[in-house]
């Protein structure tokens, strides 16, 4: 679930809109909210390469007012992904040996779509896009017949009526609010042998006095602690199995450290 980020240390914070810009956001803020660019520094140098585009319009200037529902798009990236958060998800899959094929997912936190792109490109059946914000998710994967876009709504409270068939696979990458929050609802509606893989954001579990200057978390003993605690929060629920966790092989926003982990519920798929 995405939200809008802090502006990268150092970096100019960005001025309100007003008149007909209202309700608007700079192109390079937007890439970062929509997980396009891991700052607004990155952001910058992507629009002043020529890499971001507006349907078929390169976006040239980093200030230039961004609707919500305006797509944005880095080509020429390193990744096929539609974000650069699907290369978290494709590592989590890679290295507990995940298989999306045939199944139905959700997306908790989908926001552009990175971690529902990689599993459809993995051969998931259906994905369940689920965001409590609105018109992030790339027009290539509104586009899908098998994405079921729900917009607007709080993973916190989804149940059958939602989501009405069992799910094969639960995916992660929420902000601003803790696994074991917005993540129990979704876990609930997993199948018998149901896989599952987070991001874990130190940043967003640690605590307030855990956390330093520009919303980082520096300190490694945090980073194993956070860690802890979600493996044994996610040990202690029913019917669960924890693969493992990894540390993830990009960075978030801001450069804070992020680790991914990894379940299975007991039974045969």
């Amino acid at each position: 679930m995405k939200a809008d980020r802090k502006a990268e240390a150092g970096a100019p914070a960005p001025r309100a809109p007003s008149g007909p810009a209202a309700g608007k956001t700079r192109a390079d803020q937007a890439l970062v909210d929509r997980g396009l660019a891991e700052s607004r520094t990155r952001a910058q140098a992507l629009i002043l390469a020529g890499k971001v585009f507006s349907g078929e319009a390169r976006v040239d200037k980093p200030g230039q007012p961004v609707k919500p529902d305006m797509p944005l798009q880095v080509r020429g990236q390193e990744h096929p992904w539609v974000s650069r958060g699907g290369v978290k998800l494709a590592h989590a899959l890679g290295h507990f040996g995940l298989k999306p094929d045939g199944r139905t997912c959700i997306d908790v936190g989908a926001s552009t779509g990175g971690f529902t792109d990689v599993l459809l490109k993995h051969g998931a059946a259906k994905v369940f896009a689920v965001d409590v914000g609105h018109g992030q998710l790339a027009w290539s994967l509104r586009q899908d017949r098998r994405v079921v876009v729900m917009e607007r709504t709080n993973a916190r409270y989804i149940d059958a009526t939602h989501v009405p068939e069992p799910l094969g696979a639960v995916v992660c990458d929420a902000s601003f609010i803790g696994l074991r929050t917005v993540l129990p609802a979704a876990l609930g509606l997993a199948a018998p042998g149901a896989w599952a893989a987070a991001l874990i954001k130190p940043q967003f579990e640690a605590g307030p006095d855990a956390v330093g200057k520009g919303g980082v978390v520096r300190d490694p003993n945090v980073h194993r602690r956070v860690c802890n605690m979600i493996r044994e929060w996610w040990t202690g629920l029913e019917g669960w199995s924890v693969l493992g966790v990894t540390e993830s092989p990009i960075t978030g926003p801001e450069g804070n450290k992020e680790f991914l982990i990894a379940a299975r519920r007991d039974g045969s798929s």
